[in-house]
């Protein structure tokens, strides 16, 4: 039977292994979303202040369980730290024995945001990445090259080359995702390396390409970093995520902001996809006549990867066209979702 004939899908439920959930007032905002359709998320840690210590990240934790809704009580929130020059080997052996802490966040230091107390050079880690690596504690890269002389759709493929090659040849047993990739040359990379690295695709990255960011005039909300590349990656990370390879699995990288910092002089990156994370997964896996594969990527091959169980119930989808809001409540303001005023062919069937 064909994908395009089937009007509902039972899978697993999925979990989201890279997800922005912000804090306050936006947080209580935009936790449910996750929480209604996933049994555990990877949350980033890159706040201001950043979450740079097994400390900060329990009593973040902690606010993020009293946001989550009386309806969704068995949400589980993975808390990860953000990396910095200065993390030492001694944090991480103290976030290892916390049991709340499931991955360690490297972002370059400028690659995105809230990423400037990242890390500048990354060999000034390597002790820390010892550590990690004799502890079993994962590393989730956002992989990009950030000087300026590099371009912007080339910053993927200069990492690859001049940073994570390296990395796997001076770490071979370090755990790493190479987070929300966005090129040919990235899963190509990843599925020619070794068991240990695995990487998160998320669904803007299948479904669209740097057209639907650029032509007819600049869409503000289409912009996210790693931005969209051409569409010949776009087919690349399909095939990826669609192939059924245990490497690769779900990571929405749904990161809310509030309209008036996507609409401006020098808007922001992140797209906000959490409010239908799992449709838009399965609408893309339908394009590729693949639905098949959604539950082994979205439910499976994560759990695996982080040496977890996977999540012991399941959720229906039922092929059903609806329209996205124009806006969703984000604190006191708005966040502008993917696909607003437009339509999904998905829907979580609750």
């Amino acid at each position: 039977m064909s994908s395009n004939t089937l009007s509902h899908l039972k899978i697993i439920r999925p979990d989201d292994w890279h997800l922005h959930v912000r804090d306050g007032e936006g947080l209580k905002s935009v936790l449910a979303h996750t929480a209604g359709q996933c049994g555990r998320a990877i949350i980033m840690p890159n706040l201001t202040p950043p979450i740079t210590s097994t400390q900060l990240a329990e009593n973040y934790l902690q606010r993020i369980i009293h946001a989550i809704p009386e309806n969704s009580p068995d949400f589980k929130p993975l808390m990860t730290l953000y990396l910095t020059d200065n993390t030492t080997p001694q944090e991480i052996e103290k976030a290892v024995k916390s049991g709340i802490i499931f991955a360690v966040k490297f972002y370059p230091a400028g690659a995105t945001t809230n990423s400037d107390a990242g890390v500048s050079n990354i060999r000034k880690c390597y002790a820390t990445l010892e550590k990690m690596q004799d502890l079993g504690l994962p590393l989730l890269v956002h992989g990009e090259a950030t000087q300026y002389e590099i371009d912007i759709f080339d910053r993927e493929k200069q990492f690859i080359d001049k940073t994570l090659k390296q990395l796997i040849i001076d770490f071979p047993e370090l755990k790493i995702v190479f987070e929300h990739i966005t090129t040919a040359d990235a899963a190509d990379f990843v599925s020619e390396s070794p068991s240990n690295i695995a990487a998160t695709i998320t669904a803007h990255h299948l479904l669209m390409n740097r057209n639907d960011m650029l032509v007819g005039g600049i869409k503000p909300h289409h912009y996210c970093l790693p931005v969209l590349k051409r569409e010949s990656h776009r087919l690349a990370l399909v095939k990826a995520a669609t192939s059924g390879n245990k490497k690769f699995f779900m990571g929405t990288d749904s990161a809310p902001h509030n309209r008036q910092k996507k609409e401006t002089a020098c808007g922001c990156a992140g797209m906000f996809t959490a409010f239908a994370a799992i449709e838009l997964y399965a609408e893309a896996f339908d394009d590729a006549g693949a639905l098949a594969q959604l539950e082994q990527f979205s439910s499976l091959n994560g759990p695996l990867f982080y040496g977890l169980k996977t999540n012991n119930d399941m959720i229906s989808l039922k092929r059903k066209q609806w329209t996205v809001p124009d806006s969703y409540p984000f604190g006191d303001d708005i966040v502008i979702p993917l696909r607003a005023g437009q339509t999904i062919n998905w829907k979580l069937d609750l």
